[in-house]
């Protein structure tokens, strides 16, 4: 376990979070599907176009697990310092009382 300060752990989470937002967007299983069109050119001869993935999903959904954890992680330990660290904030906790 390392130890980091808040800020840094912030700045990872921001970090984190737009990873994982990216490879949401890239998960969706239809773009790793190989897509195939055969069209006639004459009577001898087609044209075949193939739009093949260049990586595999399980490749994607793997990096997407792992950032994912992490996110959880980090949020989870910053969740745990919103709960137990005190900051001196002073009187600003008092509500406004009108003078008399």
């Amino acid at each position: 376990m390392s130890k980091v300060k808040l800020a840094e752990a912030l700045l990872r989470r921001k970090e984190l979070n737009e990873k994982v937002d990216h490879l949401k967007v890239i998960n969706a299983k239809d773009l790793y599907n190989v897509q195939v069109r055969r069209q006639p050119v004459s009577d001898s001869i087609d044209e075949v176009t193939a739009k093949v993935p260049k990586i595999s999903f399980n490749e994607v959904a793997a990096g997407y697990d792992y950032y994912a954890k992490q996110l959880r992680l980090i949020d989870a330990a910053i969740q745990q310092a919103n709960w137990t660290t005190e900051v001196d904030v002073k009187d600003t906790m008092k509500d406004f009382v009108e003078p008399k």
